[in-house]
């Protein structure tokens, strides 16, 4: 039988990963098999830059957080999976879809969105989504282009109405 300070540390980090998955926005499962250390590094850099983490567990650990959230990933836990945690929707996966370009070996299996486990599709989608500054910078030019135009229409309407008198 096992011994019950393992038992504990073991239900510690099911617990962990439990209340990881509860508080981030995305969660993404991945194949990091043929990665470097350094590699590993530059990907945890790069997450961190993001406001996301990277973890490793067992699968095992892992496989039982994820059937005790009720998210039936099982089919996932098979090999070496790392998951990175982000606290939006867009970050995590942004950072690995763009790693992954230049590293092969780091494969996105799986992902859970905003509490809902999400295709591949949708999140490779969500991974060209322009990031938030883009955005904003972009309502920001449709917004001024709406006043440039309202600017020249009253300044034309008033140059008709001087004409007119």
């Amino acid at each position: 039988m096992a011994n019950q300070k393992i038992l504990e540390k073991k239900q510690a980090i099911v617990d962990e990963i439990s209340e990881k998955v509860k508080n981030a926005g995305s969660v993404i499962l991945f194949e990091y098999a043929s990665l470097t250390d350094a590699d590993l590094k530059e990907l945890r850099r790069n997450l961190r830059e993001s406001g996301s983490e990277l973890k490793i567990y067992k699968n095992t650990l892992a496989r039982r957080a994820f059937d005790a959230l009720k998210y039936d990933l099982d089919s996932e836990f098979v090999g070496p999976k790392a998951i990175a945690f982000g606290p939006d929707a867009v970050a995590p996966v942004k950072a690995l879809n763009d790693f992954s370009k230049s590293h092969e070996a780091l494969v996105i299996k799986a992902g859970i969105v905003d509490g809902e486990i999400t295709d591949l599709e949708t999140l490779h989608k969500l991974a060209n989504v322009p990031s938030r500054d883009v955005l904003l910078t972009q309502l920001a030019a449709g917004l001024m282009g709406v006043v440039r135009d309202l600017s020249i229409s009253l300044d034309l309407y008033s140059k008709d109405l001087e004409k007119a008198e």
